[in-house]
């Protein structure tokens, strides 16, 4: 396991290994810690991976208990994968933008999902995980533009193109960008989102525009991991190149 890294005074990135589309790969979970409000764990992995990201915030002094809220970038099944599990043994509340809601709450299938003929293919492993998707109550949903009051203050950046609700986080007071899928990176070099699992590539250009007009000084992303150096220039290199 890798040891969480650290982003700023309230934010570290969870690095955890696994394996997505066949190959090896880290993921990169984020938490938010607030002393008077309690831990923000933001995305949870693929299934099976409750273990993990207990023992990451367990590096950081943390257990369950200090985990009151989960902010769901996207429904993605290697982003709320873990989210029953975590739910369960944290009573966090569930939070996502309405977009997203009826694809976490398991009343439509995923944006992405296989069709029947593929799904048939797969195997028994993968069938079962389609057939029967993680899902969870949203308690809260998050608007474009609020500010969350955790942190010193967490706001909420609608970011749709990867999929309907796509939602991107800043933590105003850190600087730091969270950005789920809305951009990838690799070795420190920040990238726009991967076409071919997004779905609108138009409506991703537009939110990663959207993204580059943001403070920020160090930028998270789900498959990559951290973007520090130079980021605010990064960001417009890859907001100002055509899709």
């Amino acid at each position: 396991m890798t040891a969480p890294v650290r982003l700023g005074e309230h934010v570290y990135a969870l690095p955890i290994e696994t394996t997505l589309m066949g190959g090896p790969t880290v993921i990169y979970p984020a938490v938010i810690l607030d002393d008077t409000h309690g831990a923000t764990l933001v995305d949870t992995g693929i299934p099976g991976m409750e273990d993990d990201i207990a023992r990451s915030l367990a590096e950081l002094g943390l257990s369950w208990t200090d985990v009151r809220r989960v902010i769901v970038t996207h429904h993605d099944l290697d982003h709320i994968g873990s989210l029953p599990g975590v739910v369960a043994a944290s009573g966090a509340q569930v939070l996502t933008s309405a977009g997203e809601v009826p694809f976490v709450q398991g009343e439509r299938p995923g944006q992405k999902s296989p069709g029947p003929e593929v799904i048939a293919k797969m195997p028994p492993e993968m069938r079962a995980r389609f057939a029967n998707p993680p899902r969870a109550q949203v308690d809260r949903v998050l608007q474009d533009g609020e500010v969350l009051d955790v942190a010193g203050g967490v706001r909420v950046v609608l970011t749709p193109g990867h999929t309907l609700g796509h939602l991107s986080l800043l933590v105003v007071q850190d600087g730091v960008l969270i950005t789920g899928d809305a951009l990838t990176s690799a070795g420190g070099q920040l990238n726009g989102p991967v076409a071919r699992v997004t779905p609108d590539m138009p409506e991703a250009t537009r939110s990663v525009q959207k993204l580059a007009q943001l403070p920020a000084r160090t930028i998270l992303t789900y498959h990559g991991g951290v973007v520090s150096e130079d980021a605010p220039a990064q960001l417009r290199r890859v907001a100002d190149t055509p899709a």
